[in-house]
């Protein structure tokens, strides 16, 4: 039997990159999936991409920031398909910025989107996972939720709030049967980290102080992702996992 059979799960950011690579994992372990994207026709194409391989599909436009938007997605799941079982919050940017040379409006648009938008969806997505008898809840951080580089304080201080946030509201939910759970992912092949990796320099810079000697595919994620999603990690809540090819192992 497939892994998350008939479940209802919800992905963020998921009409490309990590968010695509996820939420077509989970079908092909017999999810129902929602996507969601603030682009609307990219959702869709991803929908129809895993309506096309037998299995169903939602896809919304949202904003994770927006609070009207949000609350609207998981009514309309409920609508649908009556229930919510997996949340995977994967939406985020990573802006680069010195931080006394920066505008503090950027601060915000960062914060909102990889901070608030988890608590959003962790709010209004719980809510209806707990009125659903539970689930598992998937935050994406990053191994920047550990280590410190320069002209990323605010990104830091964005997944390291999230990698707290999992930890603490694991043990608010538990009793009601949710699971709430973390991925860090590396340095993965992403359209916010190609444009480094196009430079042969820098590429060749993480290649060599990753031990497992090459940067990161969205497909790496999937199978840490369908293991938290699913009822093989029934007895794990508030912890992190890192998907770094062994960079936080040095």
């Amino acid at each position: 039997m497939m892994r998350l059979q008939d479940k209802v799960a919800l992905v963020t950011g998921a009409a490309s990159g990590n968010g695509r690579a996820i939420a077509r994992g989970f079908a092909r372990e017999g999810a129902w999936v929602v996507i969601v994207d603030r682009n609307g026709p990219g959702a869709e194409v991803v929908a129809e991409e895993i309506r096309r391989a037998g299995a169903r599909a939602l896809a919304f436009t949202g904003d994770v920031a927006d609070a009207a938007s949000v609350r609207s997605v998981v009514r309309s799941v409920e609508a649908e398909w009556g229930r919510l079982n997996v949340l995977v919050n994967n939406a985020g940017v990573g802006t680069i910025f010195p931080f006394l040379d920066t505008d503090p409006g950027d601060w915000d648009h960062l914060l909102d989107i990889n901070l608030r938008g988890v608590l959003l969806y962790c709010y209004h997505g719980g809510r209806l996972m707990r009125e659903s008898g539970g689930g598992s809840i998937v935050n994406i951080t990053s191994q920047l939720a550990e280590i410190g580089l320069p002209e990323r304080s605010v990104y830091c201080a964005s997944k390291g709030g999230v990698k707290m946030f999992t930890r603490c509201l694991a043990l608010d939910v538990a009793k009601f049967g949710i699971r709430v759970n973390a991925i860090g992912p590396g340095v993965i092949r992403t359209a916010m980290s190609e444009a480094r990796l196009r430079i042969p320099e820098r590429l060749a810079w993480y290649e060599n102080r990753v031990p497992l000697g090459r940067v990161g595919e969205p497909e790496d994620l999937v199978g840490a992702a369908v293991f938290l999603a699913s009822e093989e990690s029934a007895y794990v809540t508030g912890t992190s996992v890192y998907v770094d090819g062994g960079y936080l192992a040095q």
